[in-house]
């Protein structure tokens, strides 16, 4: 399950275990700028970290925002990601 607080998502499992995170900066009121991205360890190679990015652009395109991926994750899922680029301020 993945919810919101107030600057990031946190992705937890039916136990409630924290599986991953990832966290930005709200900069004015047309940017956030994704600063970190982590998975536990445990639970890598599940696509957590691709689901916690997607999150943010979600929220980017619903508030009507640009993001800068400062993250070296984030930034690789923008280069990788074609779809993203609506959202993607360089």
């Amino acid at each position: 399950m993945i919810t919101e607080h107030t600057n990031g998502f946190i992705m937890t499992d039916e136990t409630g275990q924290k599986m991953g995170e990832i966290t930005f900066s709200i900069a004015g009121d047309t940017r956030l700028i994704i600063d970190h991205t982590f998975v536990d360890p445990a639970f890598r190679g599940q696509k957590i970290g691709d689901q916690l990015v997607n999150q943010v652009v979600l929220k980017a395109r619903a508030e009507g925002k640009k993001i800068i991926p400062l993250c070296p994750f984030a930034k690789r899922q923008f280069q990788q990601h074609l779809e993203y680029q609506d959202v993607h301020q360089q």
